[in-house]
């Protein structure tokens, strides 16, 4: 297969232009929930922030899985569970809509299934899941990247025909650590240099320092954004879905607030993984699904429906 977007492959950072439509329909009236101004703004910006799509019930159902969730995971060493470089903190558990009932059946809900086949103008499966923590006063950072580039390099991910979707269940503020994203930043894609190891999601998933692009191409898509940096605030139930190639970062989260969110990624079922374009090995399963691969049906129901679920504890 040609390789259209070829990363760590030498010294020198390269800026391409994107060789993929953002939206993969034949025309702006595919069938789907998001209006017309929806899919220009997501064209144009390569991101939108649908707010309260779930509301403040199912979010505290959503709330109590996650922190069920987290506890479980709290002492336990794998490489599906990320922990805060420096502390025994979670900071990531990987894979959860294969490891709980309650999450397969949300990533399964017919809200975010059906934005994501309207955007990718295809049915679409499950690529990966996470849930994410970052706890007041010393949630960490973390820097500018292109989700397409680690997924195309180490996993294969052929083309740009995936988007990520982010449920948001904590107030997102300005001062804890919400999401950064360059807009229009998805049109452009950073070829970086560098040449990538064996198993380097072992240290990525802490702290990237491979496939992140140098600081002159940063400043470059800002400018090409106008000087402008946008951030996903908005209240908890509210949710975020960007473009794979969207650029995007966090800082620390410094304030008494913590942040958190369910991740799954949609990847079109005409874009399954292919072997990693970097040479190496695939990642494990838990960060890039290959096996047993099936469109998702939609869901119709509300979080409260969903067998096990129940309300947080007061």
């Amino acid at each position: 297969m040609v390789d259209l977007y070829p990363s760590r492959i030498g010294d020198n950072t390269k800026i391409l232009k994107r060789q993929d439509p953002v939206i993969f329909s034949s025309s702006n009236e595919q069938k789907g929930p998001l209006t017309k101004e929806d899919l220009q703004s997501y064209e144009d910006n390569g991101y939108l922030l649908c707010k309260q799509l779930f509301s403040e019930d199912e979010v505290t159902f959503m709330k109590e899985e996650l922190s069920q969730m987290m506890e479980e995971n709290r002492n336990r060493q794998a490489d599906d569970v990320i922990k805060e470089p420096g502390s025994n903190d979670v900071r990531s558990v990987f894979e959860v809509h294969k490891n709980s009932e309650f999450f397969k059946r949300l990533s399964e809900n017919e809200r975010l299934v059906s934005v994501a086949q309207q955007l990718l103008g295809s049915s679409v499966y499950i690529t990966q899941s996470r849930i994410n923590f970052k706890p007041g006063f010393k949630g960490k950072e973390f820097y500018w990247h292109s989700d397409f580039e680690t997924w195309h390099v180490e996993d294969g991910m052929p083309n740009m025909r995936a988007v990520s979707c982010s449920i948001i269940l904590t107030d997102n503020y300005e001062y804890n650590g919400p999401l950064m994203l360059i807009p229009g930043s998805h049109k452009w894609y950073i070829s970086c240099p560098g040449k990538t190891p064996e198993n380097n999601f072992k240290n990525s998933l802490k702290k990237q320092e491979l496939g992140v692009p140098d600081h002159d191409s940063l400043e470059w898509l800002v400018d090409q954004a106008g000087g402008q940096i946008d951030t996903a605030t908005g209240p908890a139930g509210s949710v975020l879905f960007f473009e794979c190639n969207t650029m995007h970062g966090s800082a620390g989260n410094m304030s008494p607030f913590p942040r958190s969110n369910v991740f799954f990624v949609y990847n079109s079922i005409e874009n399954k993984l292919q072997a990693p374009f970097s040479g190496s090995s695939p990642r494990p399963e838990f960060l890039a699904n290959r096996q047993n691969i099936s469109p998702i049906i939609p869901r119709k129901e509300t979080i409260e429906s969903i067998p096990g679920s129940k309300p947080s504890v007061v």
